[in-house]
């Protein structure tokens, strides 16, 4: 662990643009989460008031809540909009310019929501959460690809968990900015809907002196000089000729294949199993309960003897721990490993799961098992944010080739905004009518995950998309063996490798 901190420290760069992508990047979307649940009463008393001032009609509590929830849920249609956007936008200009012109959208948004109220307009409000979710939906890709490509190789799965730290980061900040001695009043809340622009704005000063993704310049421009600059500045003068060299193998593996669409790669039996491995961990991610256990730690704080008005100070405390959580993951993923972290977190989860039900179940009829609840609450944001939420945004960029990564983080992050659209809509329902058993049914996810990825995915430490993709044919291969040495058993032709290189 000290190794990699150190060789990081000598990447001063590097740690800038961990900062500087990931506070116009995932911080974005993780705010946005978190941030509607303080100022709510205040927005749904300024739609009362408009519709009162402009149609004389009281609004009743079922028109309140369905306008209320699609405030809420358009985040996520403009999150499902920005991703399927996002590869073309990647692949066009560039992940840092793609950043850059991001941010205007958002700085629009920010601006609709400030002026909300004084324009007694509740539509201003949706607008600008629609334009937060195309913001989200593009920087989730551009952000994730742009650090991974950054990074050299030995501290991608360090640096690549900080992208959801910043989510975690922008979770705590929506949830701290919230109470009612920061932005959470009735007269401060269109500032905290607000913030997102000041975050944008501070990467559009900044982003700037950063270079381009090494990767990008090379494998897609086919500026191998710019890419040298760019290596140069954010590694230092160091030997960085064996990255290089690995660059330009899959450059060489891949120069008469263009960037490959959605529905290219979806056909291509050559990646099916890294495709796969997208579409599981990345449901999973957002159906394992993390939201479940979110909104029932109310209840159980609650339950537990916390007065109402200190729920708000108890509800920073699982932020806290998901924040710190994520941050120690930072500290030993590269000596850990990203299968053992996917496997341990999704398996705790399931056996957290299995325990809470009971306390929730037992919880009015023993005193003190509201307290075993709420220990458990901690926990299971103690193993999600140890591995799934780490681990999981990284991997399309890791697994896949330079022509199908617009692709896959196009896959994944529209898989992403789709399970937490069908959850918002879903969750009230289920939780009507299962309560806490709907634990069952994340239960299921967070343990088929778990088994999927221990016997069917390889450990990527330390390994380019090439040997990645060879370790996965060696997996599923009936003979057990990766396609190069079946190739050196058939033939004595030496590039062997290249003819499989070339077809992914």
């Amino acid at each position: 662990m000290l190794q990699h901190l150190t060789l990081l420290l000598d990447c001063p760069v590097v740690i800038a643009a961990i900062f500087i992508a990931g506070i116009g990047g995932t911080f974005q979307y993780g705010f946005c989460i978190s941030v509607m649940t303080s100022p709510s009463p205040f927005i749904q008393e300024l739609v009362n008031q408009t519709c009162l001032q402009r149609y004389g009609l009281s609004l009743q509590q079922w028109q309140l809540s369905l306008i209320w929830s699609f405030t809420v849920s358009i985040f996520c249609i403009g999150g499902l909009l920005g991703s399927l956007v996002a590869g073309p936008l990647i692949s066009k200009f560039g992940r840092k310019k793609c950043l850059l012109l991001n941010n205007f959208v958002a700085i629009i948004g920010a601006v609709l929501m400030l002026l909300s109220k004084t324009a007694m307009s509740f539509e201003m409000i949706m607008v600008g959460r629609f334009l937060y979710g195309i913001n989200g939906g593009v920087s989730l890709a551009a952000h994730t690809l742009y650090l991974v490509e950054c990074t050299p190789k030995r501290l991608r799965g360090m640096v690549g968990v900080t992208i959801a730290t910043f989510i975690s980061l922008g979770k705590f900040s929506g949830q701290l900015l919230g109470i009612s001695e920061l932005l959470g009043t009735d007269e401060r809340w269109p500032w905290l809907l607000g913030f997102n622009g000041f975050t944008a704005l501070l990467q559009l000063l900044t982003l700037p002196s950063l270079p381009e993704s090494p990767s990008f310049l090379l494998l897609d421009r086919g500026d191998r000089q710019a890419c040298e600059n760019a290596l140069k500045r954010l590694w230092g003068d160091k030997d960085y000729s064996r990255e290089v060299e690995e660059m330009l193998q899959e450059k060489a593996a891949l120069q008469s294949v263009r960037s490959h669409s959605v529905m290219e790669l979806i056909q291509n039996q050559t990646v099916r199993w890294q495709l796969l491995t997208i579409l599981v961990t990345f449901t999973t991610l957002q159906l394992c309960g993390i939201n479940a256990v979110y909104f029932y730690s109310f209840d159980v704080f609650r339950a537990a003897g916390i007065q109402e008005q200190q729920l708000r100070y108890a509800a920073l405390g699982t932020g806290l721990c998901e924040l710190f959580t994520s941050i120690a993951c930072f500290m030993i993923i590269e000596t850990t490993g990203k299968k053992v972290l996917l496997f341990r977190g999704y398996m705790g989860m399931s056996a957290t799961l299995v325990l809470l039900t009971i306390t929730l179940y037992l919880q009015s009829l023993i005193s003190w098992m509201p307290y075993c609840s709420m220990l458990l609450i901690f926990f299971f944001i103690t193993f999600f944010a140890s591995g799934p939420a780490g681990v999981t945004a990284p991997l399309p960029g890791e697994m896949l080739t330079q022509s199908f990564k617009s692709a896959g983080y196009t896959i994944a992050c529209t898989v992403n905004w789709t399970g937490l659209f069908v959850l918002g809509m879903l969750f009230p329902v289920l939780v009507e009518n299962l309560d806490y058993f709907c634990f069952l049914i994340f239960l299921f996810f967070c343990a088929t995950c778990g088994m999927y990825v221990w016997f069917n995915v390889p450990e990527t430490k330390h390994l380019t998309a090439l040997e990645i993709a060879a370790e996965f044919q060696r997996m599923h291969c009936k003979s057990g063996k990766s396609l190069r040495e079946q190739s050196n058993e058939q033939t004595e032709t030496p590039n062997s490798m290249e003819l499989y290189e070339t077809k992914l």
